[in-house]
């Protein structure tokens, strides 16, 4: 770009942006930052991966790396601040101490963009929900996109493309950097402890960041729950909304919303009352039939036909890393659930175990209690192997529920442990209970390692 390009560019800038963190949600923002006409600097405390650094080159967009420039951050009118920089980081308690305005991408691209949002949270559970709702309404023929916590980041999508309908995964990271932001049909999916020691190890702060996602709400949105959920119930009895209650429920009859009845799934909204077998789903388990009615009360609220809505149901076969089966050898299952990073998930994947297992568990632990895990453990599990740079909590646990317990600090290893110990009949589910980052950049990391590691036996 020439000089006096640049030049008239600048004499059009109103506000500074200040991006901290140039992974997804960084980038994605300094792009849409400098389509809207901010002065846009990018800072990563840690090294911007190459790929990143590229795009704000191409953008010609400043950046710093392996540390922060004080004075050129606390001069922002506004800072996007990624998900993983915990509020109690120096950087940002002087920001908030100069009353400089921090936000999450959700926040800052959300007032950019006219397009229906659905907003999905939960401890687990989201990014099958949300893939699934994408999946639906995309072959309902609508213009919808899928973001947030997943793929590419939401500012880049409104930066590129006006889409009529986005699809959101939201961690509570990214709702407690919210302040206006407001889907119209609004998810969470279930709660369960997770993030801890980003919460003080309070579960009720971690909560209050769940249900962020209605704040802004009104009587024309929607919220969709699971309606057998005891905390989601109790914070619903305290505490006041706006929104329309969709529950959906396995256990209780309710007047709206969705509920099983005779092993038919029954959707029931304003206009419209849909019914679907249960057998015919693509995913099985009751964990995924909660995940189903939550997507399938998300089409029917947004028109999508009852044929398509069956159709993409008996097709979706689920999300990578998530109980994925990746090969069988010599009559030995393994299974990538790379994407369980707290204990509930875990209590699903072991749940769902109908043989023998080999369990891979372990990573950055999270405040996890791991005594709901125990009888499963005890029933399922006859080897555990540890991959994680402190498994102490781990061998406390189960150290004397099981007959064999490994450590080992990489995938390979593990691998070649569960490879020497499964015999015919098992399986060697990797399901962490935990974050990844002590050996791997992220679960996907993790996962697409152990699916490497297992190709190559």
């Amino acid at each position: 770009m020439k000089e006096s390009n640049i030049a008239n560019r600048n004499s059009e800038i109103k506000h500074r942006l200040v991006i901290l963190g140039a992974g997804e949600s960084g980038v994605g923002t300094a792009i849409l930052g400098i389509q809207k006409n901010y002065e846009v600097f990018v800072s990563d405390f840690g090294k911007i991966k190459e790929t990143y650094k590229q795009v704000l080159i191409h953008h010609e967009i400043e950046w710093e790396e392996k540390g922060h420039s004080e004075e050129k951050i606390l001069s922002a009118d506004v800072v996007m601040k990624s998900p993983g920089i915990p509020d109690t980081a120096s950087i940002i308690v002087k920001l908030k101490a100069n009353n400089v305005k921090v936000v999450s991408e959700i926040e800052f691209a959300s007032q950019y963009t006219d397009a229906t949002i659905i907003g999905i949270t939960g401890s687990n559970g989201k990014t099958t929900t949300a893939t699934l709702t994408y999946e639906l309404l995309k072959q309902g023929g609508l213009h919808v996109a899928l973001g947030g916590n997943i793929g590419k980041s939401f500012a880049q999508q409104i930066a590129e493309t006006k889409y009529d309908y986005s699809v959101l995964e939201l961690s509570s990271f990214q709702l407690d950097g919210i302040e206006t932001f407001k889907p119209h049909i609004a998810v969470l999916t279930n709660l369960s402890p997770d993030h801890l020691d980003r919460y003080e190890y309070e579960y009720s702060k971690y909560i209050a960041s769940k249900f962020r996602i209605v704040m802004n709400q009104t009587e024309d949105d929607y919220f969709i729950y699971d309606g057998d959920d005891v905390e989601i119930q109790k914070w619903l009895s305290e505490n006041t909304i706006r929104s329309q209650k969709l529950p959906f429920s396995l256990v209780n009859k309710v007047e709206k919303g969705a509920y099983i009845e005779n092993e038919q799934i029954h959707i029931i909204t304003d206009n419209t009352t849909h019914t679907m077998p249960i057998a015919t789903l693509g995913l099985q388990g009751k964990h995924n039939t909660k995940n189903a009615m939550a997507a399938s009360t998300v089409a029917t609220l947004l028109k999508i036909r009852k044929a398509t809505i069956r159709e993409s149901l008996e097709h979706f076969q689920g999300v990578e890393h998530r109980l994925e089966k990746v090969l069988k050898i010599n009559n030995v299952m393994y299974i990538n659930d790379s994407k369980a990073t707290n204990v509930n998930a875990t209590f699903y994947a072991l749940d769902s175990m109908s043989t023998p297992t080999v369990w891979i568990v372990g990573g950055v632990d999270k405040g996890n209690n791991y005594a709901e895990l125990l009888p499963l453990v005890n029933e399922k599990v006859k080897a555990i192997i540890c991959l994680g740079i402190d498994n102490s909590k781990i061998t406390q646990a189960f150290g004397n529920v099981v007959d064999m317990m490994v450590e080992t600090q990489s995938m390979e290893q593990a691998i070649q442990v569960a490879y020497r110990i499964a015999e015919k009949g098992d399986s060697v589910l990797l399901s962490p209970a935990c974050a990844s980052f002590d050996l791997f950049e992220s679960y996907e990391d993790r996962g697409r390692q152990f699916k490497e590691a297992v190709r190559h036996l």
